[in-house]
Parts: structure tokens; C-alpha cells; sequence
């Protein structure tokens, strides 16, 4: 049974009269009467008694009545806890990296959100870079994106999102373009271009160059990365960095991609959240969508 015919006969019902229902359900009296007598025909029964002051419910229509009361107002409540869910499912989100290699994925990201969660505004707050979770800590962001695991704290929450490896990327005729892997002395001589100081934010440096004592004869920060990939193009110089970074550039056959040691230099990417923030349906959406899209990143 449609539920318009349920809401029909707990109106007549409770309102006594044709007249005051027709003007409860939009319906003029003559539509009213017609629906109440398909009805019957289909049940089989009739629902109400006509008198000239007062319909009545007969016996079989004082059961549909009830039956009416129970899905209708079990429609309601959760209807009422839809617009509860939902109200938790909007707000905004201020996001930062520690690394701007990681905004090559993120806007794509967001434009898929905005399509899925138009209630959901992602922010990219590009001055808290470097120093991610400490801005989520004085909630000046919501979420920070890294690549070191916070260590164990009652405020924050990390999430592991997917491992990716970085690469040397050179030029096919550079020197070191013979070796199957680069090893730190190679970079003794080399002219390293990173996207941004300080050098403890850029994994190649911090991972693998420091721990074995190496500096390159010449650092350069380049913030844009086309730039960066035409001065490894020129060959004056190399980069390191994950290929999937690189998806939305065309990149030269000239170039190429060298592992970084025997093993290649992996790392793991983290969200990082206030605990005080997860259970918020809005924030919940979020990291979930974001694990769903970077994972396969790797």
C-alpha cells in the first residue's frame, strides 16, 4: 500500500470530516473521495462509516489507522534523524602539508569533493607548511598531511593514507644516468633542486643524504615544479621526488627515473586530526574519501 493512502486514512481519522482533510492533504473533496473509494475497492473493505457529521472507522479500518500512526510516525523519526545526520555533514576544513610536493594531488581532490560533499569546504592553507601539526594542534588547521608519524598524543589522532617511493629524476645524459640506483656520494658533486628550505622538511636530504653524511655541492629551491623539471630537462641539475607528483606533467623520454639506494628510499603518508574532531560526520567523510583517493597514490 502507497504510503500517501495510509497518510489518507489517519487524516480523515483523526480530522473527523472530507472537508478538513481535503484541506490537510492539498486534495479537494471530490479527488479525496475518490482515492478513499479506489482504496476500498482494492482492499475489499470498507475503511469508514459516512454519516452526515462524522466519518467512523470500522473495524478493519481502526487496524490500517493504527498501522497508519505506526509507519508514519516511524517515516518521521528517521526523517528527524536524517537532518540530524546531515547537519553534523557540513562544515570547513583547513588543510596543510609539510611538504608542497603534495599539493600536485590535492586540488583534483578537491574538486572531486565539492562534486560529492558540496556542504564540505576544503581550505588550503599554504602558509602553515612545514610546520602542519603544530598549526593543528593550535587549531588553526583541521588536518595536516606528513610523512613522520606524530609521536603518541592525547589531542591528535594519525591516520596511515599509503606509502610511495621517491625517486631521483635525471637527465638521460647525465653521468650518474649509467648506475641501476643512485647512492648518497653520488650527490657529493651534484646540483640538488628541491622545492623549498629548510632542508629537514625534504625527504631526499633528511632520509638519505644526511644520515650518511652527505651534502650536495649546490642546493637550489625552485617552487614551481615545471621549472623545475625544464632545469633537469637542460641537465643542470637533479631532482628527487614521487612519480605520481608528476601525473599531470608531460613529461620528456630524455628524463629519467633512478631508485634512491639498493632498496629505494620509501616513505609513509599520514593524516593528522584532533581527536576532538574525528567523530564529526563532516571531518569523518573527509578522511575517509581521502584515504579512498590517495591510496592507490603508491
Amino acid at each position: 500500500m502507497e504510503i500517501k493512502f495510509l497518510r489518507l486514512i489517519k487524516t480523515i481519522a483523526e480530522e473527523g470530516s472530507i472537508a478538513g482533510s481535503s484541506e490537510k492533504l492539498f486534495l479537494t473533496q471530490s479527488a479525496l473521495s475518490h482515492q478513499l473509494k479506489d482504496l476500498e475497492i482494492q482492499l475489499g473493505f470498507k475503511v469508514f462509516y459516512r454519516t452526515r457529521n462524522k466519518w467512523e472507522l470500522t473495524e478493519e479500518g481502526n487496524v490500517l489507522y493504527k498501522t497508519a500512526c505506526t509507519v508514519i510516525d516511524s517515516i518521521g523519526s528517521g526523517l528527524n534523524a536524517i537532518q540530524q545526520i546531515r547537519a553534523g555533514a557540513a562544515g570547513t576544513i583547513k588543510i596543510s602539508t609539510e611538504c608542497y610536493s603534495f599539493y600536485q594531488g590535492l586540488p583534483l581532490f578537491i574538486q572531486k569533493m565539492k562534486v560529492l560533499y558540496p556542504e564540505i569546504e576544503v581550505d588550503l592553507v599554504l602558509e602553515a607548511t612545514h610546520k602542519p601539526v603544530e598549526k593543528v594542534i593550535s587549531n588553526e588547521i583541521d588536518i595536516a598531511v606528513v610523512t613522520s608519524k606524530p609521536s603518541v598524543s592525547k589531542e591528535l589522532v594519525s591516520i596511515e593514507i599509503f606509502e610511495d617511493e621517491i625517486f631521483a629524476v635525471i637527465h638521460q645524459e647525465n653521468h650518474l644516468n649509467n648506475s641501476e640506483y643512485l647512492i648518497a656520494d653520488d650527490f657529493l658533486d651534484a646540483h640538488l633542486i628541491i622545492h623549498s628550505f629548510p632542508l629537514k622538511t625534504v625527504s631526499v636530504y633528511e632520509e638519505f643524504l644526511n644520515p650518511n653524511g652527505i651534502a650536495p655541492a649546490k642546493i637550489s629551491a625552485v617552487p614551481l615544479t615545471e621549472v623545475t623539471l625544464e632545469m633537469v630537462q637542460a641537465n643542470i641539475g637533479i631532482t628527487c621526488m614521487p612519480k605520481w607528483a608528476l601525473h599531470s606533467f608531460k613529461l620528456s623520454d630524455e628524463l629519467k627515473f633512478k631508485k634512491l639506494g639498493n632498496n629505494g628510499l620509501k616513505r609513509k603518508h599520514y593524516l593528522v586530526v584532533r581527536k576532538s574532531d574525528i567523530r564529526k560526520k563532516y571531518i569523518n567523510d573527509f578522511l575517509l574519501n581521502f584515504k579512498e583517493y590517495f591510496q592507490n597514490f603508491g
